[in-house]
């Protein structure tokens, strides 16, 4: 079964060769399609990628279309029986990808990732289990986070998110940075959702992936994932993290996980998102102000934090009736 490789292309040649050449030290590079999608870059990825790789695929959006359009055009063009969905900001190690391909292949399960790895060799999270209403994305939250966190642990909650996967870790959703899913499977699912213009679109394509069949991590199977570099640059984001709330990619994440959340919950779930985010800015506020004080700092110190997270949640109500009627739009803000 032939494997068709995509990988979404935006001002990262270095990067997309980077991954290329780690992956072309094995035999099993010359048995895949490898295809490059560009979000208009502007610049010399183009020559840059296809001087050293003539083989790989090159096709242009003309415009930045973000993750879910620009797979989906990669999934139009794909030859293989088998998808993979590659972030540029990964490196292959041990013949990751094909160790995976032949795992996959022998299974029942209709999409796989596998344990990511940072450049330090620390694991990352590969995958996940759904939270009712994705009340997870509350947990980032300043003070009113860790606050959830500790009621939840009185609970007995679980934690959803997978940081060290078994050998084979059955999950909800994967990790969009390395998500290999079977063609026949995004027949029957759909596409990704082109609603979305960056993160939480794989988490809800994998909401419809999963009515399909199971989804797994290979935990024993290892890839580097140097996460957040690309998205902080182009976005101007001091912030790597998937807890920053409070700048312009701060917008856009809170924007996709509302969207998300609509999607794959309903109504009544994103307006509990976003009504607990409008009353995590004066928790925020209070905390912050007790916190601070207390530490005998500058009571004032995260106001810049505060106001940042208040823009962003006016931003989302003032998306929230396009967002209920669900009908199609593209949520770009970035």
């Amino acid at each position: 079964m032939r494997l068709s490789i995509i990988i979404v292309n935006y001002k990262s040649a270095d990067f997309i060769l980077d991954c290329l050449q780690s992956a072309a030290v094995f035999e099993s590079f010359h048995q895949f399609e490898w295809i490059v999608i560009d979000n208009d870059s502007k610049d010399d990825s183009k020559q840059k990628i296809t001087t050293q790789f003539p083989s790989v695929r090159w096709e242009s959006m003309g415009y930045n279309a973000g993750f879910a359009r620009a797979n989906n055009q990669g999934i139009k063009l794909a030859t293989g029986n088998i998808l993979l969905l590659l972030n540029p900001d990964t490196l292959v190690i041990k013949d990751a990808i094909n160790d995976a391909l032949i795992k996959f292949v022998a299974s029942n399960f209709v999409a796989c990732g596998v344990q990511m790895l940072n450049l330090d060799g620390s694991t990352q999270i590969s995958g996940s289990n759904f939270m009712k209403g994705g009340i997870n994305h509350l947990l980032p939250l300043p003070y009113y986070g860790n606050f959830l966190k500790i009621v939840s642990s009185l609970w007995g909650v679980k934690k959803p998110s997978i940081e060290v996967a078994s050998p084979i870790e059955k999950v909800d959703w994967i990790s969009g940075a390395f998500l290999m899913v079977k063609k026949e499977a995004v027949v029957k699912a759909g596409w990704m959702d082109e609603d979305f213009f960056l993160y939480a679109e794989e988490v809800e394509w994998c909401s419809r992936l999963n009515k399909i069949g199971p989804l797994c991590i290979f935990g024993e199977i290892n890839i580097i994932h140097i996460m957040g570099e690309i998205i902080s640059s182009n976005s101007k984001s001091e912030d790597k993290s998937y807890s920053n709330l409070f700048d312009k990619k701060g917008l856009q994440l809170i924007l996709s996980n509302h969207l998300r959340i609509r999607k794959q919950y309903g109504i009544f779930w994103f307006l509990f998102q976003l009504l607990n985010y409008t009353i995590a800015i004066p928790f925020f506020l209070i905390a912050s102000i007790l916190t601070q004080s207390i530490k005998f700092n500058n009571p004032f110190s995260e106001i810049n934090k505060i106001i940042g997270l208040a823009k962003n949640v006016i931003q989302i109500w003032k998306y929230a009736p396009t967002i209920i009627i669900n009908q199609p739009h593209f949520y770009k803000v970035l």
